[in-house]
């Protein structure tokens, strides 16, 4: 299997998955919401880690190694190890978990998982909640990077007149230039649009296999090529990096520094999809 080829279809838990686990010593449960819903109430024995602004706007060797070198750090911090059982959780199955779930496929731990459909599901089952804090106790996490699993700009410029699928995840305003979030509006020439809300049912859980693969293939995302996904700061397109590893696509890479950095670089090319219409 090449760099950056995964097949990880066990991405996902339920709750009663989770419930039954609640007093492993091995299991560690990560609350990726604002601060003041963990505050209000959530999973016993959780520890809390918003990943949300933890953002790279530059990917050049210099920042993108500093950068990751800090969430190594703070993952740390919070407990991870490699022998960790790493379960990362939301209100639903968001983005948060999502970019959680990335960060430790790219660091090479392969035991972590998203609990889908997140707080919403936990409650619905009845399952107990708590506003008791853990404080956690600083782990050493071994790291064995797969930098197949992360797009750079250059990677991105790279691949423009290639067989690269690049899919746009961000929202019809963003695509179509009517919210504009970064020094140019529009999208990385020949993107394939398909907005990240899309993978998720009406309860905030990932869509059931069959639907996701026709969603996918219908937008022309295909399992033979390479993938490649981005959004305004890679946390939307890793909820997309989900969907497709769930489908067994082996060949999917997340643009970290997103429409940020390509959009605030006036030398990188764009095309304006309003004006294609």
């Amino acid at each position: 299997m090449k760099q950056g080829e995964s097949n990880r279809r066990d991405l996902l838990t339920r709750p009663k998955a989770v419930e039954e686990r609640l007093h492993d010593g091995s299991l560690c449960l990560v609350d990726t919401r604002p601060a003041e819903q963990f505050a209000h109430h959530h999973i016993p024995g959780a520890i809390h880690f918003d990943l949300f602004g933890l953002s790279l706007s530059d990917t050049s060797p210099a920042p993108l190694k500093a950068f990751l070198v800090m969430m190594h750090h703070l993952f740390e911090l919070r407990g991870l190890t490699q022998e960790t059982k790493v379960i990362f959780y939301e209100e639903t199955s968001g983005m948060r978990a999502a970019r959680g779930l990335w960060f430790m496929d790219y660091f090479g731990h392969q035991n972590a998982q998203v609990l889908d459909g997140g707080m919403g599901a936990w409650r619905r089952a009845d399952y107990p909640v708590t506003t008791d804090c853990t404080i956690p106790k600083p782990g050493k996490l071994k790291i064995t990077i797969n930098n197949g699993l992360l797009a750079t700009a250059d990677d991105v410029l790279g691949s423009l007149n290639e067989t690269t699928c690049i899919v746009d995840t961000r929202s019809d305003d963003e695509y179509l230039g009517r919210l504009i979030r970064a020094a140019r509006g529009g999208a990385v020439p020949g993107a394939i649009h398909l907005e990240w809300t899309h993978n998720l049912d009406a309860e905030g859980k990932y869509k059931t296999l069959p639907e996701l693969e026709t969603l996918y293939r219908n937008a022309g995302i295909t399992p033979d090529k390479e993938i490649v996904v981005y959004c305004q700061g890679g946390y939307r397109s890793a909820h997309s990096y989900v969907a497709l590893k769930l489908l067994g696509y082996p060949r999917v890479r997340n643009y970290l520094g997103s429409w940020k950095e390509w959009g605030d670089r006036s030398d990188l090319p764009i095309e304006k999809p309003w004006e294609m219409q």
